[in-house]
């Protein structure tokens, strides 16, 4: 099948959306209108509307139901981080096409996702008025991915567990790709978590320290408890990191022992953990110092996995439906950050993560390649064509 190419004045569906996704500055968790016209869009195209919004976050429910059959859901996000940076080649809410390639904030992260699947859920919807399709159709769209994740998708999920709705497969459209569209996806993710350890010491003067409790010291001590732990539970492909972001010591003169530090870090850790499984590991690790230091824990991120199921895989279906448009099968990968996923991600639900290259993400002249738009677009056709499919 021959990728579709542009044409002066005649811009792709998938094109023209991609452009009035970044012309709108949807800084999270802004949504600058954007849910109200995914909402027409996909009115127009037969989905039942339902929005939630919650503390100034807007998200969008799109479902469209054919014959019986299983329920599938794309999830994404219209939110983008800020666009700093004097070094644009064209403003970044212009969506300006430079040397074939649409520039803009959002362009991979990922309102191109958004704008493929748009194209192939139009192209789906046309299909099915030659042949029928089995199935139920959701999209699950936040504004709030950027940011906290506390009003977004997260209260999406809670939304379709409240009434009884199983999604059986969840296609994400974050930007996984690394050389070329299609050569990398996720099938997991690791979790993450962060902590923040107020170390307790006694000050006094540095010419008589057996008279002080140094909590610079101490918190040396932590550090390097820290650095030497082993993950015993890490799986294949997902190693779990600890990285120290910060130690700080309030102090304002040269001759005082400190009685305070602040010890900042955080732990990226395999689908071989759960969050109280790795808060467990990390006070065992530092019991010997429990006296010295008040230990809290922020933005806990859940890790989630998809592995191999038998029929009526999800993961294999959009391996064989990359191949079929690439000619090459996909890396699987659960390396990066976190994703939106992870709410999704269930014993029952399968989470797969496809989408277009993330070498400009969140940078200055964030740029999507036309041709990388059509590929994911081509990609994503294939994937909901063989979903929906009767036969």
């Amino acid at each position: 099948m021959a990728l579709q190419t542009h044409v002066l004045n005649q811009p792709s569906y998938a094109l023209s959306a991609l452009k009035t996704l970044i012309q709108a500055p949807s800084i999270t968790p802004n949504d600058a209108g954007l849910l109200d016209w995914l909402s027409s869009e996909l009115g127009l195209m037969g989905f039942e509307i339902i929005r939630l919004p919650l503390n100034g976050v807007d998200n969008l429910i799109a479902v469209r139901h054919f014959l019986p059959g299983p329920v599938f859901a794309f999830a994404g996000h219209v939110d983008v981080v800020p666009a700093a940076g004097s070094a644009w080649k064209a403003a970044p809410f212009s969506a300006d096409i430079i040397e074939g390639a649409v520039y803009g904030r959002g362009a991979c992260d990922m309102k191109g996702g958004i704008a493929a699947m748009l194209s192939a859920c139009q192209k789906l919807v046309n299909l099915h008025e030659l042949s029928p399709l089995r199935g139920s159709f959701y999209w699950l769209i936040t504004s709030d991915e950027e940011g906290e994740a506390e009003f977004g998708s997260k209260y999406l999920a809670q939304y379709l567990a409240e009434n009884n709705i199983t999604l059986d497969a969840c296609l994400v459209g974050e930007p996984t790709s690394e050389l070329r569209v299609g050569d990398a996806i996720k099938n997991g993710r690791r979790g993450a978590i962060s902590a923040r350890i107020q170390v307790r010491g006694k000050a006094g003067h540095v010419a008589y320290p057996q008279n002080t409790i140094n909590a610079a010291h101490l918190a040396g001590q932590i550090v390097n408890a820290l650095s030497s732990l082993t993950w015993e539970n890490d799986q294949p492909g997902s190693a779990t990191t600890l990285q120290v972001t910060g130690i700080n010591i309030p102090n304002v003169v040269d001759n005082l022992v400190p009685a305070k530090c602040e010890i900042t870090f955080n732990i990226r850790y395999s689908h071989g953990y759960n969050s109280e499984e790795v808060i467990a590991c990390i006070e065992r690790c530092l019991s010997a110092w429990s006296h010295a230091f008040e230990l809290a824990w922020e933005r806990p991120c859940e890790s989630y996995y998809t592995g191999e199921q038998g029929a009526g895989c999800f993961l294999g279906l959009i391996e064989h439906a990359i191949f079929k448009c690439t000619g090459q099968y996909p890396q699987l990968s659960t390396a990066g950050g976190t994703s939106d996923g992870r709410f999704f991600s269930n014993s029952h639900t399968q989470v797969i993560e496809v989408g277009v290259r993330n070498h400009t993400i969140h940078q200055v002249n964030e740029h999507l390649p036309l041709t990388d738009l059509d590929t994911i677009e081509l990609i994503y056709f294939e994937i909901v064509q063989d979903y929906f499919s009767c036969s």
